[in-house]
């Protein structure tokens, strides 16, 4: 079993930057680590994942303004966001894949508002 918590969260001004930071506990191996957030109303989305070979994903939406990374031997994943938007307001949730066992983990959720 794995676990992960996430940490990073906040509250943070248009065009601030904030850092997302998930560990996970276990060993992870070949797999996918991502980040999902989910605004009020609306369906939990794909924001960024990253293979253990390092190969990001981004969605359109923050293209250009989040950086996703891993520490494979950590067991950590990322999320640097910069430019953020009021948009951007949602609770974010760490994901990992785990390919071979075909295993699928998730993180408690950290709050992010970007607001005047």
């Amino acid at each position: 079993q794995v676990q992960l918590v996430e940490s990073g969260g906040g509250l943070v001004q248009p065009g601030g930057s904030l850092r997302l930071s998930c560990a996970a506990s276990g060993s992870i191996g070949l797999s996918v680590m991502g980040w999902y957030r989910q605004a009020p109303g609306k369906q939990r989305e794909l924001v960024a994942q990253i293979f253990n070979t390092g190969n990001p994903y981004y969605a359109d939406f923050v293209k250009g303004r989040f950086t996703i990374s891993r520490d494979n031997d950590k067991g950590t994943v990322f999320l640097q966001m910069n430019s953020l938007r009021p948009e951007d307001t949602a609770v974010y949730y760490c994901n990992v894949r785990k390919l071979l066992a075909r295993q699928e983990f998730w993180g408690q959720g950290t709050q992010v508002t970007v607001s005047s």
